[in-house]
Order: C-alpha cells, then structure tokens, then sequence
C-alpha cells in the first residue's frame, strides 16, 4: 500500500539550551490519517519537539515543512494557523463560560451588533456533532461536564479551524478506563477524516490500542519511526531505555547475601493506598534491612506511590500502618514524624532550595521534623552538617556555599544528608542517581547498601533497570498506574526479566510472569 506524503516533516532539527542538547539531529513525519504516537523516557526530547511544533521554542538548526512548504514559526498563533493544533494534558478551558462558548472562543461569529451568539452556538453545535458530541447543549456551562468531556470538548475546540494536525499530550493522564473509550472514539474519527494525530501517552496498553505508527526519541536523538503492529512491546520498551536483549541478557543479579526474614512485624505495610487519576489502590509491604525496588518505564506510579507512602500527597483510599500501629499521612511532616523520608526525583525544583546554602539545605528537614518555633542548637547543626559533608565526600567542603553553585552529583548527596540527618526508618529515594557522575552514582550506591545493612527499610526508584536489580532483594513491578507484579531477586533474575513483566498485555500475564520469576529464583537459591 503507497502512503500518503508527509502532512508534516521535521528535518535534522537539533534545539539545544544551557548544557543540553535537548534535540539533536531528529528527523520525524507525521502522516495523514494516522495516529502516531511518540514514544521516550524522560528527557528524552518528546516535550521539546512539540513545542517546536507549536511554535513555542524555535529550532537552532533544520527545518520543518507543512503540506511540503517550510514554516518558520514564531508563536503558538503561526502553528495554529498552518494547521497544527495541540491539547495539553491538562484541560486549559474557561469553567465559568458555556461549552458552546468555549468551543467557539476566539471563533465567534459577528454580525453589525457585535458577537452573534445564536449563530455562534448554532456552529458550536456543528462542530460538536462532527466529533460526535451533538448530545451535549452549547450552551450549557462546561462545569457541569466531567474532566473527560471537558477534554473533548477541548479538542473541539482545536477543530473549530479545520486542523490538518492535531497534537495530543497525555490526553488520558486523568481519564477512567471508559472515558478513554470515549476519547478513542473521536480520535477514530478524526482519523479516518483524514486528520493526522499525534499522540503522547506513557500507557503502554493505550499505544498499542490506538496508534498506526510509533516513533521512539532518546536522550534528544531519534531512535526509529516503526509501524506499531511491527514492533512488541518489549522491543519497544528495550528501544526506550536503550538496552537491547542481548544487553540485557548479560546484566546478572547480586542479590545481597544476606536475605532478610519477612515473617516477623513489616516496619510499614499499605493497604489499597490509592489515589484518583494518580495511582490504582496498592498493597505493599516494608521490613527493615532490605531494599525494594520500585521498576517500571516514567508515568507507571513509582513516583505517585513513593509520594503516598511519604505523605506528600494525600491518598484517597487505603490505610498505612507503621510498626503495626495505622498512622495518617496527610503531609511530608506528618510522614517524618512517623519516621519515613522521601527524596523527590525533582532535585532542581522540589529538592534544593537554590539560594540557601549547603548548611541550611542539610538542615531542613530536622528542622521541619522539630518544628520552626524550636531551632536546632547550634552546635547540632554544626555536627550534623559536618558529619554527612564528610560521609558523602560533598565538594567543595563549605558548607556556608548556595547550593546551586554544586554539581548534581554533589547536591543529590546533600539531599540525601537532608533526609538521613532526620533518622528514619524509611528511605524513599526517587532517581537519585539521575544525571549524576559515575563516581557520585557509585558513592550513593554503597550508601544505599549499607543503610539497609544498618536496619533501615530502603525504597529505591531508578529508571535504570540494571541498577534497581543490582540494589534491591524485592522488586515492586509498576504498569499503567498500578502494581502488576513482585519479584524476590537471586542470582538469576535480568534486567530482562523485569522487561518481560512490564511488557506482559495484560495484567494476569504479567503477575504468571512474576510468579515464575521468583520461583525460578527460590530454586536457585
């Protein structure tokens, strides 16, 4: 079957900002009449190459073409008007206005008196049931819709101009299992109108259920365009974190050799922890001296259940007991008033304060633990500070020096000064090895280790697959927003593996997977 040119063409395009290169050399095509979907880990480009599109960010070299003819873009507005629409994941509607007028808004049809608004509802109520909407009254207020309507009538909106392209940033974030039904069936349509859609989504079982083709960004370089029948799901995630199989196959396990008895009292147990939209209701529990690894691709809910456990967000279902007793954790300080500390995988934003120094970014969480009316003595915030500068090796030794003037490496050790100076019984570490030198990766590592040789219940969370079966004796397997999967690690369990689990299709394949793994590991330990 001959395919259709190029709606849109994107050539060698490279955009590069202080210290990175966020696009380098990427060519991408988007077709008419298809859904396709961009694929990559974070940072991995997709987020920069829209809003390239979009006319946000401009490209320091290559070009795009639309219908074959260069664009330069230099705002939302010139995107918007050679075709390209975008929905962001999140709804960016006027609640306080009719759905007809929000459909409409920028739109409106004029007359001698100003805005007609019979006729202006009269083209919302078209353009509604094109997308196959025209049960919902224009000029009703868009309150009273739920999120997922919302988003369609957002998308709506973006086809008021007849848009050849239609860009759609994780549509279906907050969506249940049948509003996305409902969002794929307009997505259908557009595309069988002829309509290219370009689709960004980490929920594997979505990909698969809704694009034609997939191409996979890494690390800001293109990977491969694929046609999605033709590319497995463990094929695709290998592509994504950049492992092939034969990599894979030669990462061994170094299960600690100590395993730690489980029967006795959990120092943590969770028990339908769940969160709407976040995190489907999760069990897991916690025992002092060992490492659980958290795994599965970004967006899978490491982070959202890290974050439940810590208090840092609030949980909507479920219970957690610490050391038998239940305990609400409705903050950061009430979960460190229960003993459990969170490292954010948002170092530069949610972690480090930039313009306090390393002394005082050390001391924030003893402090935040003994509350703001009772300051440390002095000479504790002396001892503290110097010890965990000295454990961790931070360079260069003044403590008195802003924070932001370090090096990752060195502000991920602080962070971790941070939460250890406030003894805890549990550690949850969120990518803390993440764009840090080999030499400090190594050096939190061995921390890792020998916190949980001390007693401490360590939660590790890393995007690399080979570090979390390296570090961990149980692994926590993470998909679409839900646990599908616990593995105990020995001397024969891969990064593979965890792979294979991920890319089961469905949740039952994936915990048989789980299943065989650990028994494979229990004979041959």
């Amino acid at each position: 079957m001959t395919e259709s040119p190029a709606i849109v063409e994107v050539r060698h395009a490279s955009i590069t900002f202080p210290g990175v290169k966020a696009l380098d050399d990427v060519s991408f095509r988007l077709l008419p009449g298809e859904v396709h979907t961009l694929m990559g880990e974070n940072g991995a480009g997709k987020s920069t190459l829209i809003k390239a599109l979009t006319g946000v960010y401009q490209l320091d070299s290559g070009e795009i073409l639309v219908g074959g003819e260069a664009q330069h873009f230099v705002g939302t507005a010139s995107a918007q008007a050679a075709g390209i629409s975008t929905v962001y994941q999140e709804v960016n509607l006027c609640a306080n206005l009719s759905i007809g007028e929000n459909v409409m808004l920028g739109h409106e049809a004029r007359g001698f008196a100003g805005i007609d608004w019979r006729k202006t509802h009269a083209d919302a109520r078209d353009v509604l049931r094109r997308m196959g909407l025209g049960d919902l009254d224009p000029r009703a207020p868009l309150s009273s819709l739920s999120i997922a309507i919302q988003q369609l009538v957002a998308i709506s909106r973006a086809m008021v101009t007849d848009s050849r392209v239609l860009i759609l940033d994780e549509p279906t974030s907050s969506l249940d299992a049948n509003e996305v039904e409902v969002l794929f069936g307009v997505i259908r349509r557009l595309r069988d109108s002829g309509v290219a859609i370009l689709f960004v989504s980490h929920f594997l079982d979505q990909v698969y259920a809704i694009s034609d083709r997939i191409t996979v960004l890494r690390n800001g370089q293109f990977v491969g365009e694929y046609r999605t029948e033709e590319l497995d799901r463990a094929a695709l995630i290998s592509k994504m974190i950049g492992k092939d199989f034969a990599s894979l196959r030669a990462l061994g396990s170094h299960r600690q050799t100590a395993v730690h008895d489980r029967t006795g009292t959990p120092l943590l147990v969770a028990e339908g922890l769940g969160r709407k939209g976040s995190l489907q209701p999760t069990d897991l529990e916690l025992h002092a001296g060992e490492v659980v690894g958290f795994a599965g691709l970004l967006g899978a809910g490491r982070t959202e259940l890290a974050r439940l456990i810590a208090g840092a967000d609030k949980a909507d279902s479920g219970t957690v007991r610490v050391r038998g007793q239940k305990v609400a954790l409705n903050s950061p300080v009430a979960g460190l008033a229960h003993g459990i500390a969170y490292s954010t995988e948002n170092r530069r934003d949610d972690g480090i304060v930039g313009d306090l120094s390393v002394r005082e970014n050390i001391m924030l969480a003893v402090q935040a633990r003994r509350g703001w009316m009772r300051r440390v003595p002095a000479r504790d915030v002396d001892r503290l500070v110097t010890k965990y500068m000295e454990r961790f090796s931070v360079r260069p030794n003044d403590p008195d020096r802003p924070i932001r003037l370090l090096s990752g490496g060195n502000q991920q050790k602080v962070l971790l000064g941070r939460w250890l100076a406030t003894e805890p019984d549990v550690l949850l570490l969120d990518e803390p090895t993440r764009g840090i030198d080999v030499g400090a990766k190594a050096d939190i590592q061995e921390t890792v280790a020998e916190l949980a040789e001390g007693g401490m219940s360590v939660v590790f969370i890393s995007s690399e697959l080979e570090e979390v079966v390296r570090l961990s004796e149980r692994i926590v397997i993470m998909k679409d927003h839900q646990r599908v999967g616990e593995v105990v690690n020995g001397p024969d369990l891969t990064a593979e593996s965890i792979v294979s689990i991920i890319a089961a299709e469905s949740e039952e394949q994936a915990q048989v997977l789980a299943t065989e793994a650990t028994h494979e590991e229990g004979n041959a330990s």
